[in-house]
């Protein structure tokens, strides 16, 4: 536990890790690496060379001990980072790891100015965070292990099926290879898939994309031109192979509520909202189901939502196609605008707003619902970059990608 002076060395300090946290990680990966190259599996390689987990990795650090007299102010984001390390895989065991090599970095970063007081305050601050974390993890390994099919860490499945959905969008079904139930989860979750391609172990996060209560959990995955995994899924992955999954994690969840729905997406981002319609469809519920595409090539699920929308009254769909083909007839033509969406809008803008997409299409929608004054705690998204990247100011209108 922090002394009351060791809590104002944190404070004291913030301001100078604040001011190095980029030379800090820079420092911190390559030691982590070289020293416990049996964590490297856990690391997305294309985030480290974007640089987009050093700088997540920066403001989570930054943003802790900012908050060291406030931690209940962290909840969400624990919340966040929990359920990512459980889908991940990440062990009690990892911490210390971490923690040694950062506080190395640190030290060796801030050279003589890290004094021994300030180093053994920031190892104590680090414990307790390792500590908070940890806990949370157990929590959510706890409530999977103890659903129904539940698990804990990584289960054996099957793949029974393959759709193409679009151009650049597969389904994958599983089916545990057990013969257990399908676990429960609640729509808009994701689960990891653990690949070993070439001799390396890889791991990525992919939402689930149908209702919960189906025979079997359903990932659509779109070909990114240089992914490893997605390449790997499209081409080599085939019916009657098996894959390990982690349990269904994440918070982007659908809440329970009678307000009007809103699920606003572009791109692949689409594929939590399915899993959401699906489950919501059913309810009577007002839903708005607004994306936005290149075109009707890349649009997956078109045909599906279009005929959920001719069952059923309550919902209402919206495209916007910035490359339509000249067979292609959306709703609008362009980019996802302010008026699109108020004009779907009650005026009490009383509603459930969720909305996912490549990053352009995240800045924009945190702006626009600012602009739009929707109720804070109503909006919903989930974005695993630094949360810097959302505040940037958007450069053109919203975008497909």
């Amino acid at each position: 536990m922090l002394t009351p002076a060791q809590i104002q060395t944190i404070n004291a300090t913030v301001p100078a890790v604040s001011a190095h946290a980029r030379q800090i990680t820079e420092h911190f990966y390559p030691l982590l690496f070289n020293r416990y190259p049996q964590v490297l599996e856990y690391f997305n390689k294309t985030n480290q060379e974007k640089g987009s987990q050093r700088q997540a990795l920066a403001n989570a650090v930054i943003a802790y001990a900012s908050n060291i007299e406030r931690l209940e102010l962290m909840g969400d984001a624990v919340s966040l980072i929990a359920q990512k390390h459980c889908s991940l895989g990440i062990l009690p065991e990892h911490y210390p790891l971490v923690g040694e090599c950062l506080l190395e970095s640190i030290g060796f970063v801030l050279g003589e100015a890290a004094t021994q007081d300030i180093i053994e305050a920031w190892t104590i601050a680090y414990q307790q965070l390792a500590d908070i974390l940890i806990q949370a993890e157990e929590g959510v390994n706890t409530s999977n292990e103890q659903r129904t099919g539940g698990w804990r860490g990584e289960l054996a499945f099957k793949l029974v099926h393959k759709e193409i959905e679009s151009e650049v969008i597969t389904s994958f079904y599983f089916k545990p290879i057990s013969g257990a139930e399908v676990i429960d989860f609640q729509a808009g979750q994701y689960v990891a898939v653990v690949l070993n391609i070439d001799g390396e172990v890889i791991r990525r996060n992919y939402s689930l994309s149908d209702a919960p209560g189906k025979p079997t959990l359903r990932i659509s995955v779109k070909r990114e031109t240089d992914g490893v995994v997605s390449n790997y899924l499209h081409n080599s992955l085939e019916v009657g192979d098996n894959i390990n999954l982690s349990a269904p994690c994440g918070d982007f969840v659908l809440k329970n509520s009678e307000r009007p729905l809103f699920l606003v997406t572009a791109g692949v981002g689409l594929t939590p909202a399915i899993s959401m319609l699906n489950t919501a469809i059913a309810s009577g519920r007002e839903i708005h189901f607004i994306h936005a595409a290149q075109n009707s090539q890349v649009h997956a699920f078109k045909e599906h939502v279009d005929t959920l929308a001719k069952q059923h009254e309550n919902l209402n769909v919206f495209y916007v196609y910035d490359q339509p083909l000249d067979i292609d007839s959306p709703h609008a033509v362009g980019y996802l605008s302010q008026e699109h969406i108020a004009s779907r809008l009650p005026s009490s803008k009383d509603v459930d707003f969720y909305y996912l997409g490549p990053t352009p299409f995240m800045r924009s929608m945190n702006q626009l619902t600012k602009v739009l004054a929707l109720p804070s705690e109503q909006v919903h998204f989930e974005f695993f970059g630094p949360l810097e990247d959302l505040e940037a100011s958007p450069k053109e209108s919203i975008k497909a990608a």
